[in-house]
């Protein structure tokens, strides 16, 4: 699965939050100031260049919904970021957030246990 830039991300958020739209509907959740119209029809057939997002036929228009789940490109996302941030090691990313980030012991404590609920 290929990685999404920063803006192709935050259009892909939209359609997952949309499951079917257009473009007039990915600006209107867009945030402020709004990118234009062909910007964002642009970066939607990017989107359907790499694979995320499929559309059907609406009037004169389409209508965009999301064939790559997200929970799929979340998993996808965060084994890149262990990968190459953390040398495949989750145990060196954990570590890494509980150093800078202060994480709340009980923080740590609800992880382990689902951790351990796995095993």
């Amino acid at each position: 699965m290929k990685q999404l830039t920063k803006a192709e991300e935050e259009i892909m958020q939209i359609l997952w939050q949309l499951q079917k739209g257009n473009v007039k509907d990915i600006i209107n959740l867009l945030p402020q100031p709004k990118p234009a119209y062909n910007t964002v029809s642009t970066i939607v057939r990017i989107l359907e260049s790499k694979g995320f997002v499929d559309y059907e036929k609406q009037g004169k228009g389409h209508l965009y919904f999301p064939i790559i789940k997200k929970q799929d490109y979340s998993n996808q996302s965060i084994t890149t970021l262990v990968d190459n941030y953390f040398q495949g090691s989750f145990k060196s990313m954990v570590s890494f957030f509980v150093k800078k980030n202060d994480i709340d012991l009980k923080d740590v404590e609800s992880i382990l246990k689902e951790i351990n609920k796995k095993n």
